[in-house]
């Protein structure tokens, strides 16, 4: 059996090997799933271009461009955007996506849309790199434009600050039958509202576990309190910050919410 380490440290990117191999097996179908919903509806009302950060494996970006969108994608994983591209050759979609860093975007154009599906942006748990890649979509928007983040709170109060490994996860897989299973842990520390996380992957064959990944992101991701994610827009030059219920239609969120959207403008 292949056993392989996956370490990562800093702002490297966490998405590869088994991790990106299982994305879309795990989550499934995605198509009812209301941010979904959600986030066509930020685009048709904010307007388009629009730009994917984070976009993955194409899970918004080849839909959106389905249904005739003009929406380009941008990913820190190589192996991540190679499966996006897989999925679109099937579907007769050309995207445009590129791999750069959130906090250091470099792209063509501008966009009047700019959304960060999946809560992505918390992955940045340098709190200077945040603010840069703050700074990177206010550029890359066009005046009046919009920035659109989901934000989750991580850990809530009551909540154990480390859990014991459990299965997350497992999947058949349609090619040829193997099993992918997964299993996860976190650990948080409150103090500077970061979690840590560790995961296992094991691919079996007929029985026979054939591959084997173990991977560790320490930290894995930030969360921050609403007046912090406000604070967020505010030093980076936005204006008109609302906060949304992350449901499938636009609405105020309410203080109990613990998953947001957030919204601001750039003059």
């Amino acid at each position: 059996m292949n056993t392989t380490d996956v370490v990562t440290t800093g702002q490297d990117f966490e998405y590869r090997g088994q991790m990106a191999a299982t994305w879309d097996l795990f989550r499934g179908d995605t198509s009812n799933w209301e941010d979904r919903f959600l986030f066509l509806e930020v685009i048709r009302k904010y307007g388009q271009p629009a730009l994917d950060v984070g976009c993955g494996t194409g899970r918004l970006l080849l839909d959106f461009l389905s249904q005739g969108m003009d929406v380009d994608g941008v990913d820190i994983s190589p192996e991540m955007l190679a499966l996006c591209h897989q999925k679109a050759a099937k579907l007769g979609l050309k995207p445009n996506t590129f791999q750069q860093r959130m906090e250091s975007l470099s792209l063509p154009r501008k966009y009047q849309t700019i959304i960060v599906p999946s809560s992505s942006f918390q992955l940045l748990t340098d709190s200077a790199q945040a603010a840069q890649a703050m700074q990177s979509f206010y550029a890359h928007l066009l005046p009046g434009g919009v920035l659109a983040m989901p934000f989750m709170s991580i850990w809530n109060e009551g909540d154990p600050v480390e859990t014991e490994w459990k299965q997350t996860g497992e999947k058949v897989r349609p090619e040829g039958g193997a099993i992918a299973r997964r299993w996860s842990r976190a650990w948080y520390d409150l103090a500077n509202q970061l979690e840590h996380t560790e995961d296992r992957y094991e691919i079996t064959v007929n029985g026979e576990a054939v591959t084997s990944e173990h991977h560790r992101r320490s930290p894995a991701t930030r969360w921050y309190t609403r007046e912090q994610v406000a604070r967020l827009y505010r030093e980076a030059g936005f204006a008109d910050i609302q906060f949304f219920k992350f449901d499938a239609v636009i609405a105020p969120a309410e203080e109990a919410d613990t998953t947001y959207l957030t919204v601001g403008m750039k003059p």
